[in-house]
């Protein structure tokens, strides 16, 4: 089977130790050994798939994570559930117990069958008499359904396979099969064939004469397609005049046109709402942005969303009409002559920039080029520190929020990466040890929790070596809760419920797993510490500590002052 799959264009498996998966595990191997495959080992079910998951974002291409029966499977599940909402091929294949063993109490036996069923593009399984039951057409129709349902529909699929006993063959037997194995005769492909496109979308289209703004959401699609939808995003900016709003996830391309870079500073004041009404093209979910839904919902209905082959509801504003075509055949769709660039849609452009401008004066003196370090001034010298086409990972909460508000010069110009799926902390160092394993060189840019949350990952990262820089924002505890209205009675009551500060050193943790660690005291250490940490080509930790109390207020400050200073500009320009 895993050659059939191999055939398929399967080229990377993660595998968890486990008896019942031996089989599966000693093929793995084998196939390993014969080359063509990359086969990668943890012992964390949970690191494997958010491991797997980010060599199949970056590569394309599913990838397969392999386990034994029981709880292990059960661990799969919060990668299975960003796979799913974020759309990324993963290949979930699990051993499990023959089926005379079900519902008898037989020990290890569980029905994880149902374990992962909500979030699969589909579930399927071998015979329950075990897998020797099943030829080798079987086997090759079982491959292909598999290789589909996961890149055709972008998801997770979970394949069980009951295995009888014995499950452990001789090295003798092994040796024999594989001084006897021939590789499958041709190339299998790396993409399954396309599914049915929806049907062609018959509803609402913009008036391309009136003012409008793009709202470039989260890109979800595979890497094969990402070229047609920047050519399309980058034809449709031109074209149309329109300010586009970037999200730091979108994949757009380097220079496109139109960006309004701070606009999540901007909002509410510096966005005002144009007459007649200003019309929505959405592409893909939503920004992590209670502001901007705020301007959107204000907008009211009439907006339009695209999503790219998704066809699940992608509006929790309920104000758009949603078209599944992806960007680039929905761009397609339209004559030169049907979309112009008119005074209209330039002039809110202007108008916009100049706002844009206000916001970047407003910026220029809060943020010191010396002294201790805050988490707004971090991000804001990180993009002009960093090598322009170095990607970046950030890991949910405040870091991906962080870098969309004040790292905004930097919107579009490099690939950025986080959970925007399920918006969770899970597995963040595994999955970006899996992006720095495919992509190369790699920032990922975290807080103590969330790293302290994924420790295991360090596991993966000191095996395998990849090229990654993690810069780690210490500020004792969960410094996103400060920025919530959340009534507590006491500071210490705070941190018990939600900031939870540990006393784990993050430094020593690193170490222990042999990776090299430094500790950043000022600002002036950053660029020094950035130029060590990227010449090391292997796993390195980074540590700036942070005052998650001083920080919250101050970002309330930097954005108090920005309105302020929008405020006071349109003043004077109808003053004038």
């Amino acid at each position: 089977m895993l050659a059939h799959l191999q055939h398929r264009g399967l080229q990377q498996i993660v595998l968890c130790p486990g008896s019942r998966s031996a089989p599966l595990a000693l093929a793995a191997g084998g196939l390993a050994r014969q080359g063509g495959l990359t086969l990668v080992t943890a012992i964390d079910e949970r690191s494997a798939g958010f491991h797997a998951l980010g060599l199949a974002l970056a590569s394309g291409r599913a990838t397969a994570v392999i386990t034994t029966s029981g709880t292990a499977v059960a661990n799969l599940l919060p990668a299975a559930v960003e796979a799913d909402r974020s759309c990324i091929p993963l290949l979930l294949l699990t051993a499990d117990r023959p089926t005379r063993l079900k519902d008898c109490g037989a020990n290890q036996t569980v029905n994880q069958e149902q374990f992962l069923a909500p979030v699969c593009r589909a579930f399927l399984s071998t015979p329950g008499e075990g897998l020797h039951h099943q030829g080798d057409v079987q086997l090759q129709t079982l491959a292909s359904t598999l290789w589909e349902r996961a890149l055709g529909s972008a998801g997770p699929v979970h394949l069980n396979v009951p295995f009888e006993e014995p499950l452990h063959p001789s090295e003798s037997e092994q040796q024999a099969f594989w001084s006897a194995w021939q590789p499958l005769s041709g190339v299998g492909g790396e993409r399954c064939p396309a599914e049915p496109l929806p049907t062609p979308w018959d509803g609402p289209v913009p008036d391309w004469s009136r003012p409008g703004v793009v709202v470039a959401g989260p890109w979800r699609g595979l890497k094969a397609d990402l070229p047609a939808y920047q050519r399309a995003l980058q034809e449709l900016a031109l074209t149309s005049g329109w300010p586009v709003l970037l999200d730091p996830l979108a994949a757009a391309p380097q220079d496109l046109p139109g960006v309004i870079r701070h606009w999540d500073l901007m909002l509410p004041a510096g966005l005002p709402t144009p007459k007649p009404s200003l019309q929505v093209l959405r592409l893909g979910p939503l920004p992590a942005s209670r502001r901007l839904e705020a301007w959107l919902r204000a907008l009211g209905p009439g907006q339009l969303l695209i999503s790219e082959g998704d066809c699940r509801g992608l509006d929790p504003l309920g104000l758009a009409d949603q078209c599944s075509l992806g960007l680039s055949s929905w761009w397609q769709s339209f004559s030169p002559q049907q979309v112009c660039s008119g005074e209209c849609p330039s002039a809110l452009l202007t108008a916009w920039r100049a706002l844009e401008a206000v916001v970047e004066r407003a910026l220029a003196q809060p943020f010191p080029q010396a002294g201790p370090v805050s988490e707004p001034a971090l991000m804001r010298r990180l993009p002009r520190l960093l090598p322009p086409a170095l990607p970046v990972m950030l890991a949910a909460s405040s870091p991906v929020r962080d870098w969309q508000a004040f790292a905004a010069a930097d919107s579009g110009q490099r690939r950025c990466f986080s959970f925007r799926g399920a918006s969770g902390i899970d597995g963040t160092l595994s999955l970006a040890v899996g992006l720095s394993r495919e992509l190369g060189p790699l920032l990922l840019l975290t807080g103590d929790l969330a790293l302290l949350h994924d420790s295991n990952g360090w596991l993966l990262a000191s095996a395998s070596a990849p090229p990654l820089l993690v810069l780690l924002i210490d500020n004792g505890g969960g410094g996103i809760f400060g920025q919530l209205p959340i009534p507590t009675g006491s500071a210490a009551e705070f941190d018990h419920l939600f900031a939870m500060p540990q006393a784990v050193d993050p430094l020593a943790l690193a170490r222990a797993h042999g990776v090299p660690t430094r500790q950043l005291a000022c600002l002036e250490d950053l660029p020094h510490a950035l130029e060590w940490g990227l010449d090391q080509r292997r796993p390195v930790l980074l540590r700036v500590c942070t005052n998650r109390i001083a920080d919250a207020a101050l970002r309330q400050t930097l954005r108090r002052q920005v309105q302020q200073a929008l405020c006071g500009d349109q003043g004077s320009t109808k003053e004038d």
